[in-house]
C-alpha cells in the first residue's frame, strides 16, 4: 500500500476554489484552476500567487550550521551576510546533482543567525537523510524538518512587488534580488525572500501553517486591481519553461553533472572543499559531455520528454522539458544534445 498524499496547508482552500488536484512529489496539488494559459499569462502581466508549500524547508540549529552547509554545496555559503540568500547544488560523490537548493542566511529578531535550506518537494527526504549521514558527533549542528509546520507562498508577476508590498505593510521594493528576512504579521512570524522560479519580479513568504490561508486570502483580495489570480503546477511549469530554469528529474538528475547543465556558475571549484568536488574537477578538466540546449519548434504540438532530437536523421540528443509557450505563442523546449 501507498501512503496517501500530504497536504499543504492551503488545500482546503484549492479544493474549494476549483482547483484541480493531482498527485505531485507526494503532495496533492492544484495543477490548474482556470486555464494555464490564462493563469501563465496572469503571471507575465499581473500577478500570479502559487502555493509551493510541497517545497522542503530545513532549518539548521547550532554554531557548526555554516560550516555544515558550506561542505554540503557546491558555492561557498559560510560568508553569506544575513539577509543573504544563494543558489547551490548538492551533489554526490560522483558529481551527480542530488537536488538544486537555496540556502538562507537570515537574522533573527534576537539578533542571531538563522540558516534554512529551501529543497525540492520529490527530493526532501533524500536530502535530510544525506545531511544526516554527513554530521559528525562532534559538531555543533542539528537539521529541523519545517515543511509541515509551515507553508510557502510564492507571488510573482510585474505588479507582485507593489500588491505584496501593500499587503504585508513592509517596503518589498528596496530589497535585492536573492535576499530575505524575518518580520511579524499579525504576530506571526514571516520570511519574505526576494526569490522566484517564474522569470518575473516577486517574492516568496514563509508563514506558520496556522497563517497561511488567511495571508493568501489576503494577498488575492489586494490584487483584485491588478488582476491577481492563483496559479497551479501546468502554468508554473510553462512559465519556468520559458524562463529556461532547469527543473529537477529532467534537466537535473544524479545521472547528470552541473557542467552540462550549464550551471556552472553554481560550482565554485577553487578553495573550496565540497562532497563531490574532486569529480567535479576531473569532469570539468575532461570537457566532453551532452550540453541543455533551448529548441523552438513548427505549430503548436509541443515536444515531450524523451522525444529524440534529429540532425540529418541522426538521433543527437534527447528532450528533457516541453509544452506550447503562451508568451512566444510556440512550442518551445529543453534538450540535451552532442557538445557539436
Amino acid at each position: 500500500m501507498t501512503n496517501p498524499p500530504l497536504r499543504t496547508p492551503l488545500y482546503d482552500w484549492h479544493a474549494s476554489h476549483n482547483g484541480r488536484l493531482v498527485d505531485f512529489a507526494g503532495w496533492s496539488m492544484p495543477v490548474q484552476y482556470r486555464s494555464i494559459i490564462q493563469e501563465h499569462t496572469a503571471t507575465r502581466t499581473g500577478v500570479g500567487l502559487f502555493d509551493i508549500s510541497h517545497m522542503g524547508r530545513l532549518r539548521f540549529n547550532g554554531s557548526g550550521a555554516s560550516a555544515l552547509l558550506d561542505r554540503l554545496v557546491t558555492r561557498r555559503v559560510a560568508r553569506l551576510k544575513p539577509g543573504g540568500i544563494r543558489y547551490g547544488l548538492v551533489t554526490s560523490d560522483q558529481g551527480g546533482i542530488l537536488d538544486d537548493v537555496l540556502v538562507y542566511h537570515l537574522a533573527q529578531p534576537d539578533g542571531l543567525s538563522r540558516w534554512m535550506m529551501v529543497v525540492n518537494a520529490g527530493n526532501r527526504e533524500k536530502i535530510v537523510r544525506w545531511i544526516g549521514q554527513h554530521i559528525s558527533e562532534s559538531e555543533d549542528v542539528s537539521l529541523e524538518d519545517r515543511t509541515l509546520e509551515t507553508a510557502m507562498i510564492a507571488v510573482q508577476g510585474p505588479a507582485a512587488v507593489g500588491l505584496a508590498s501593500t499587503a504585508l505593510g513592509i517596503e518589498l521594493a528596496g530589497m535585492k534580488y536573492y535576499t530575505g528576512t524575518i518580520t511579524l504579521i499579525d504576530d506571526h512570524e514571516l520570511i519574505v525572500s526576494r526569490t522566484g522560479y517564474t522569470g518575473e519580479d516577486g517574492c516568496e513568504l514563509i508563514v506558520e501553517a496556522a497563517f497561511a490561508t488567511e495571508l493568501w486570502q489576503r494577498i488575492l483580495d489586494g490584487g483584485a486591481s491588478v488582476g491577481a489570480m492563483p496559479v497551479g503546477l501546468g502554468a508554473r511549469d510553462t512559465l519556468r519553461l520559458e524562463a529556461a530554469m532547469p527543473l529537477y528529474g529532467h534537466e537535473l538528475t544524479e545521472s547528470i553533472h552541473p557542467f552540462q547543465a550549464g550551471l556552472a556558475f553554481a560550482v565554485q571549484l577553487d578553495q573550496h572543499d565540497f562532497i563531490g568536488r574532486d569529480a567535479l574537477a576531473a569532469i570539468k578538466a575532461s570537457g566532453s559531455w551532452p550540453r541543455r540546449v533551448g529548441l523552438t519548434l513548427s505549430g503548436r504540438r509541443a515536444a515531450r520528454e524523451h522525444y529524440k532530437v534529429l540532425a540529418a536523421s541522426r538521433a543527437i540528443g534527447e528532450v528533457t522539458s516541453g509544452s506550447f509557450s503562451p508568451t512566444l505563442n510556440q512550442s518551445i523546449a529543453r534538450a540535451y544534445v552532442e557538445p557539436a
